[in-house]
C-alpha cells in the first residue's frame, strides 16, 4: 500500500510585481445607446482621468464605467515555499 502525506501550505493572493496594472475608461453616456467612445489601456489611472475630463469637455458626457486589470499570484503566507522531492510526486 502507498502512503500518501501532504502538507498544508497556506497561500495569500498578491498582486504579481513582475506585471503592470492596466487601466481603461469607456463613456456610457447617451440616450438611446452608449457614446462608446474608449481612453484604451493606460499604465497610470491619472492618465484615464485625464482623457476622461478631455472627452467630457468635448462632449459634455459625464458617465464613463472604468477598468482596472491585474495579475495575481499565490505566494505561501510564510515567504518560504515547500520543499517538493522527485521522490514524493511519484508516491
Amino acid at each position: 500500500m502507498t502512503r500518501r502525506v501532504f502538507r498544508y501550505v497556506p497561500y495569500v493572493i498578491v498582486q504579481d510585481p513582475t506585471a503592470e496594472p492596466e487601466y481603461s475608461a469607456r463613456c456610457v453616456s447617451g440616450d438611446e445607446s452608449d457614446c462608446g467612445a474608449e481612453s484604451g489601456v493606460r499604465q497610470d489611472p491619472a492618465d484615464v482621468e485625464e482623457w476622461q475630463r478631455r472627452h467630457t469637455q468635448d462632449t459634455r458626457h459625464t458617465r464613463y464605467r472604468r477598468t482596472f486589470a491585474d495579475y495575481a499570484v499565490l505566494e505561501p503566507q510564510d515567504g518560504e515555499y515547500p520543499e517538493v522531492s522527485p521522490a514524493s510526486l511519484n508516491s
